[in-house]
């Protein structure tokens, strides 16, 4: 199963600082996202809990964004809603009567964990700032 909260996330951030200072409502975030605004509500409170948006609530309230666009970058976004490893082992323990089930685990750890690193070092070149300007090149974008 495909899971594209970073996706989304990204998208989210990029949307807030693309409009900064003006607040955005879920329900707005959503329209451009194309998703109910529920499923945007959610990954707002993951990046508010991780300090990077806020909300306003009454009349011109919305979501926005608290953190540089140019501090945010992929990788960190990447460990927000996602922690741990990319690529998980078996859910129950090989059969270590099987020559293949005995070592597949210790083969693939260390192949995964240098995957897993490039990925990582990639993302974390790449910032929410970096990704607003390739989508919309003539914006200036404010500084929270």
């Amino acid at each position: 199963m495909i899971n594209s909260r970073f996706t989304v996330a990204i998208h989210v951030l990029c949307l807030l600082a693309a409009e900064y200072p003006e607040p955005l409502t879920s329900r707005f975030i959503a329209g451009s996202v194309n998703t109910n605004p529920v499923v945007i509500r959610r990954i707002l409170a993951e990046l508010r809990k991780a300090g990077l948006v806020e909300s306003r609530s009454g009349s011109g309230g919305g979501w926005e964004l608290v953190a540089k666009p140019e501090s945010i970058t992929l990788g960190g976004l990447f460990q927000i809603l996602r922690p741990g490893t990319v690529f998980g082992m078996h859910n129950k323990q090989p059969n270590i009567l099987c020559p293949v089930g005995r070592g597949i685990q210790g083969a693939l750890r260390s192949h995964f964990q240098v995957a897993q690193a490039a990925m990582e070092t990639e993302l974390d070149r790449t910032t929410i700032a970096g990704i607003v300007r390739t989508i919309l090149p003539q914006t200036q974008l404010c500084e929270p």
